[in-house]
């Protein structure tokens, strides 16, 4: 995991505070910029659902 490369958002600026994302194959890596130690592994097909459904509103119920 020590060659992935590490992006974030252009709209994070210069927080050191934001998700970073990395790309191997299939394999998609989420971090915190904060605790980069803390890695989540999941594939293209599951972030593409969740992001879908994040956008359909599925998962407001969780922050109201």
């Amino acid at each position: 995991m020590e060659d992935l490369t590490w992006q974030k958002s252009s709209f994070s600026g210069d927080k050191a505070d934001c998700v970073e994302i990395a790309t191997d194959g299939d394999l998609i890596y989420l971090r915190e910029s904060d605790d980069p130690s803390a890695i989540v592994t999941t594939t293209r097909a599951k972030l593409h659902a969740w992001i879908r459904d994040a956008k359909a509103g599925e998962f407001d119920h969780f922050t109201a």
